[in-house]
Formats: C-alpha cells, sequence, structure tokens
C-alpha cells in the first residue's frame, strides 16, 4: 500500500476582528479552515511526528495573525496567514485557507450610523479560498446561500416533453434561489470588498430587471454583469437550487386560480449550475 496523498490542519477556527484604530469600529467575525500539505508523510506511515505542527499551534497561529492584521479584508488576511505558515515551516509546501464571513450591519438609529453596534446580516455568507504555495497563489472570493426571488417576469417554457413530462408550461412564474458563487481572481485585488459589493449589485440588478426564461438563462446573464463589472475576475462559477413555490388549488372552495397562494418548497429541487470564463 501506498500513501498516495495527505494534508491536515484545523477547521472551523472562530475569530472575530474588531478595528479599533478609529472611534468608528468595523467587525469581521470569520470561520477559518486553515490546512497543510508537505513532508508529512512519516506522520502517517512511521509515526514520526517530528515534522508535525500541531493543529492546536495551527489554531494560535490562526488567531496571532487576525492581530497582526486586524484591519484588512478578509482575502488579505487568508493570504497572509497561507504566507506565514510556508514563511515559518520549510517542511510545508502548500497551505489552502478557507473563510467564511457572518455578516453585521452598521446598526442606524434615526438614520444615524452607530460606530460600534450592529445588527446581524443573515443574507449571505462571504467566502475566501486560498490555495498557496512558494512561486503561486490562487484566490477565489464568493458568497453562499444569498437568497432572492421574483414573483413574476419568469417562466418554463419549450423544454423536453415526453412519457416522463408531468410538469405543465408557464409564462409567469415564481423564480427563488438560495445562490452559492465564487469568482476567482486575476491577482491578487487592490479591494476585494468593494468590487465583490459590485460583483453581487450587478447580478441582482440582472435578475430583477429582466424577464427570466428559466434559471439557466439567468445565471448565464447574471454572470455575464458580474465579469463585465469586475475586469479584475477571471471567471465566476454559479449554483443555484431553484426554491419552489407551488400554487394551491382553492378551486373545491369557489376560489379561482389567480396565483395569490403557494406552498414553498425546496426539497426536491432542481440544481442549476454554470460557470463563465473570460
Amino acid at each position: 500500500m501506498t500513501l498516495s496523498a495527505n494534508r491536515y490542519g484545523k477547521a472551523r477556527v472562530r475569530i472575530m476582528r474588531v478595528d479599533r484604530a478609529s472611534p468608528i469600529h468595523n467587525v469581521s467575525e470569520l470561520s477559518v479552515t486553515c490546512m497543510l500539505h508537505g513532508d508529512f508523510d512519516a506522520s502517517y506511515t512511521s509515526a514520526d511526528n517530528r515534522k508535525v505542527v500541531a493543529t492546536d499551534s495551527i489554531k494560535n497561529i490562526i488567531n496571532i495573525t487576525a492581530r497582526e492584521y486586524v484591519a484588512v479584508s478578509p482575502e488579505s488576511y487568508c493570504a497572509a496567514l497561507a504566507e506565514t505558515f510556508l514563511h515559518r515551516y520549510a517542511q510545508v509546501e502548500r497551505v489552502t485557507v478557507q473563510s467564511r464571513e457572518t455578516r453585521w450591519q452598521r446598526l442606524l438609529v434615526d438614520g444615524v450610523p452607530q460606530p460600534h453596534s450592529f445588527v446581524l446580516d443573515p443574507n449571505g455568507a462571504p467566502t475566501v479560498d486560498v490555495d498557496q504555495t512558494r512561486t503561486a497563489i490562487t484566490l477565489r472570493s464568493g458568497i453562499d446561500h444569498y437568497t432572492f426571488m421574483k414573483s413574476t417576469q419568469a417562466g418554463w417554457t419549450d423544454y423536453v416533453t415526453d412519457e416522463f413530462t408531468t410538469l405543465a408550461e408557464t409564462t409567469d412564474r415564481i423564480v427563488a434561489t438560495s445562490m452559492n458563487a465564487t469568482w476567482l481572481w486575476q491577482a491578487p485585488p487592490a479591494a476585494p470588498q468593494a468590487t465583490n459589493a459590485a460583483i453581487l449589485t450587478a447580478m441582482i440588478t440582472e435578475f430583477a430587471t429582466t424577464y427570466s426564461q428559466g434559471v439557466q438563462d439567468s445565471l448565464f446573464r447574471m454572470g455575464n454583469a458580474a465579469l463585465q463589472a469586475a475586469p479584475d475576475i477571471a471567471e465566476i462559477a454559479i449554483a443555484c437550487p431553484n426554491k419552489h413555490y407551488l400554487p394551491i388549488d382553492l378551486a373545491p372552495f369557489g376560489l379561482a386560480a389567480d396565483k395569490m397562494v403557494f406552498t414553498p418548497t425546496d426539497e426536491p429541487h432542481g440544481q442549476i449550475e454554470c460557470t463563465l470564463r473570460r
């Protein structure tokens, strides 16, 4: 038997960074996973741990690096974390870092932004994926479970119909989804948070303001809008489960089928995915 691959690290290290450099605080809550690849075969095959950095030490380095880079974007923090391991440990050949952010919005009181008070924004979790070696870095940003819908201006027609088809065509339906999307940076970005916001705005604007011939149709146009809005990204991958809203038949009660009352369901759901590259 041969050990063909291995990696190890620390997962779901939760940190809250609070930038207190001015009276207006900024917060960034992350769940971080950091995995090391390198010369660790002997710890698996010979019970030789002399080159193994303990996962508790990995956790400590995650926390220390968070303090050293408290004011930077999650993208810059994750890249700095990967660089720390590569610089310190010769046996580490590659580092992968993933972060998932819990979003906090600044609280408004009578329309005035509060300097150190926030409310939870539960819609969508920004993500960062770093894959770094001593010679190259791959950086992706994205968002998980960003949920949106439109109550009309969407249809589904002209699909394959055969003996297995039970779904009726429609030119007016609810479309809703909980989108996962990631985008690949062409180079480490100077202002990732502003660009990430522009990407999301471009996609949602395209979805909201155009007729959807299907989720496939919308995803392609949303991805194209993202690439146009952000020259810094090389590709974008989008995955959208179709959250269904099924009309309830109220005819037995003397009520017309007027598309006003629905049953929400997401199991089973259609799963639509695509990747666009420049």
